[in-house]
Parts: structure tokens; C-alpha cells; sequence
């Protein structure tokens, strides 16, 4: 019998480490730092790259349970349909014979895995706790993912469910959590809790680096897009707005990551002619502090509408690294909001490019203090969105739950 005293924790995610998914990452970080206070397993998936077989592991102080489920490339739909299903069934599987915890925390990734989540939950008796990343299926309709009306119904349907039955649901971002709360999560359960960064692993360095320097960036004026390269981003709009700036010899749009779009952007790219669009691969994230210095601006899109229906994650990382930036998002948006709050950069409406264009352009010519943009973003990440920070957030929302 364990001699393991502490509250059982138990959690769901497709994506863990070492993933390069924005939200495995985050949720190793905020489960790692948890493992000091609680008992915690994780149920995840299998990982083609990094490859990751089912299994079982600890990883800093984390039993991770990695199920049998497919692990298809993500940017073809009916590819991502079967991973999310086959882990759906394995998740449910593993989650549903597991010690019986006392909190069952689930992030939305698949979407209505909260669904298994709180099957587990009420086995259990357990409290249940929803991370939700983005609003769905809102945000598939939007870009179009989704357009069957009858798996809209049924999927409003399931994620209803979870919304009104978890005992505590939190949002990334304000809006969000009104997003969220017109879908039928009771004002009682919400919180808002912020992604995060961590500014102790992801600092500034140099903008000539050996990393900037090995891509050919040093001696560019560097505009930048780190992370995922998917239908959200509104990469379309930055890789047109280069035909606006043909006339700046020394000027290097770099578009760094992966992901569903990126085989698109880069025959857009070749179609449009633009030479000084560079495509790079995901980096490790030893090399983050250095490839995300080596810009001097960055630029946060958002796809028109999309407001409160997601917030990108990777804005947190640009503020950490002490970099100006260019949110492309509607006006109401939490990354424009918070741009604008901190003085870090400006903001132009998405889908644009000849406004993304004359932004870049007034921050290639000198006219705003961009050394002074930098310092404010980084006093913001380290003192507002920070690991420590967004898990203290979370430690006490768990003790309202276990004391």
C-alpha cells in the first residue's frame, strides 16, 4: 500500500511532454511545480515526434500514463479526427480504472475530453476542473473546420454537458470567460487564469546570437512569427504584407514552427515572389531564449473574430524575451487589450496586410522606441505572467476544492 498521503490528482490532456505543443508544455510546467503539494498522474497520448510509445514514466515528480492511441501527422482533418477518437477510447480506458482521485483536471485538447473527464470525476466523486484553451466549436466554425450542422449540434451538446456539471471552469482570458459563461458554465465556477511563461528559463539575449547568426539573421531587420504555423494565426496576412516592403533590402520576415499550413504559406510565398519570407523549422527549447531574441519585432496574429475564442499563447513567450510587438487581431481581442496596456508595441486589425505592412515598416524606420517596448513587455511577463504567478492562481483554486 503507498505510504503517499497526499490529495490525488488526476489529469487529461492529448499533448504532454515532451510534446512541442504549446499546451503539453504548459501543462507539464503547471503539473511538475503541482507534484510538490499533490499526488498527480497524467493520462496522455503517444507522440510520433518527439516519439513518445504508451507507457508508463515519472517525469519530475509526474507519473505520466501515455495510452495506445494513433499519432497520424495533425494537418490532415480526417487524420487528427482519428487520433483524437482512438485517444478518446483509451484515455476513457485508463481514466476510469485509475486510483480514484480527489480532483480531476482536464485541458479541452480534444475538445470534448472533458466529456471522459467527468466520467472519471463523478466515478470518483471527485471535483472537476476544465482548462479551457479555447472555445469550441465556435472557433472550428469560424475558420471553417467544421460545417456539418449536425456534428455542430451534437458537439455543442457534449461540451455543454461538462460546462454546467465541472465545479470549477477556467478561462485563459476575459473574454473567454464570457464566451464560456454564454455557453452555460455557471459565473460561480469560472475562473480566469492566464497562460504563462517562464521567465527564468526564457530570457532575453543578444539580438546577434550564434542562433541568429547560423540562420542568416544577424544583419537582417528581423520581423518574426514563433510557433505554431495553423489556421488561427492569420499567417496569410503577414506573408502578403511582404509585397508592401519589396523596397527594404535588408528587412527578414521569418516565420518559425510548424504546423497545418505551413506547406500553403509556403507556395503563397513562392506565388507572391517575396524572397525575404523565410520559413525555419520549430526550435528546441533550449534554443527559444535565442531564436526569439534574434527578432526585433514580433508579430501576434489572430484570424478576424476570433476574440475570445482563443488566446495565443506565444505572446507571453515574445514579452518574456523582451521584444516589441505587432498584434494583427481585432481591437477587442485580449492579445491587442494587452498590448496596448503594457505599451509593448501596436496594434493593426487582422487580415490587412497593407496596414501589417505600415506597421512593420514605421518600426523598420525608426519611429518608436523599441529597446523601451522591450523592457516594459518583460517587466510585465516577469511580474504578471510568470510560472509562479499562474500556479499560485492555481494552488489556491485547488485548495477551495481540498483544502
Amino acid at each position: 500500500m503507498s505510504s503517499d498521503t497526499r490529495a490525488r490528482i488526476l489529469v487529461l490532456n492529448q499533448y504532454y511532454w515532451p510534446g512541442v505543443e504549446a499546451t503539453g508544455q504548459l501543462l507539464a510546467q503547471l503539473c511538475a511545480d503541482l507534484s510538490r503539494d499533490y499526488s498527480i498522474t497524467v493520462i496522455t497520448g503517444r507522440l510520433a515526434e518527439p516519439r513518445a510509445d504508451a507507457g508508463r514514466t515519472v517525469h519530475e515528480g509526474v507519473e505520466v500514463v501515455r495510452v495506445r492511441s494513433t499519432a497520424f501527422p495533425r494537418r490532415v482533418l480526417a487524420l487528427r479526427a482519428v487520433n483524437y477518437l482512438t485517444f478518446l477510447i483509451a484515455s476513457a480506458r485508463a481514466a476510469l480504472t485509475a486510483p480514484r482521485p480527489q480532483v480531476v483536471i482536464c485541458m479541452t485538447d480534444p475538445p470534448i475530453l472533458a466529456i471522459v473527464a467527468l466520467a472519471a470525476a463523478r466515478r470518483s466523486r471527485a471535483a472537476l476542473v476544465v482548462i479551457s484553451q479555447d472555445v469550441f466549436p465556435e472557433i472550428a466554425i469560424l475558420l471553417h473546420r467544421i460545417e456539418n450542422a449536425l456534428v455542430v449540434r451534437l458537439l455543442r451538446a457534449a461540451i455543454r454537458t461538462y460546462l454546467t456539471r465541472a465545479d470549477r471552469v477556467v478561462a485563459i482570458g476575459e473574454k473567454m470567460r464570457g464566451r464560456l459563461e454564454a455557453k452555460g458554465a455557471p459565473a460561480a465556477a469560472l475562473r480566469v487564469i492566464p497562460n504563462w511563461v517562464d521567465t527564468a528559463a526564457l530570457e532575453e539575449k543578444p539580438r546577434p546570437n550564434a542562433w541568429s547568426r547560423d540562420a542568416g539573421l544577424a544583419e537582417s531587420f528581423v520581423v518574426m512569427h514563433s510557433g505554431n504555423v495553423g489556421f488561427t494565426q492569420d499567417l496569410d496576412t503577414l506573408v502578403r504584407s511582404a509585397t508592401f516592403l519589396r523596397d527594404l533590402d535588408d528587412l527578414t520576415i521569418a516565420i518559425v514552427g510548424d504546423g497545418a499550413r505551413r506547406a500553403e504559406l509556403l507556395a503563397l510565398a513562392d506565388l507572391l515572389e517575396v524572397d525575404h519570407v523565410r520559413f525555419l523549422r520549430y526550435q528546441p527549447r533550449e534554443s527559444l531564449p535565442y531564436s526569439l531574441s534574434a527578432a526585433d519585432v514580433h508579430v501576434v496574429g489572430l484570424a478576424p473574430q476570433l476574440s475570445g475564442y482563443v488566446v495565443p499563447s506565444r505572446l507571453y513567450g515574445v514579452l518574456a524575451v523582451g521584444r516589441p510587438v505587432i498584434a494583427a487581431a481585432d481591437a477587442d481581442s485580449e492579445t491587442a487589450e494587452l498590448v496596448r496596456t503594457i505599451g509593448c508595441g501596436l496594434v493593426v486589425p487582422p487580415g490587412r496586410p497593407e496596414l501589417l505592412a505600415a506597421g512593420i515598416r514605421r518600426a523598420y524606420d525608426g519611429e518608436f522606441d523599441l529597446v523601451d517596448m522591450g523592457r516594459r513587455a518583460r517587466e510585465y511577463a516577469v511580474a504578471e505572467a510568470d510560472r509562479r504567478v499562474a500556479v499560485s492562481r492555481y494552488r489556491e483554486l485547488l485548495a477551495e476544492l481540498v483544502g
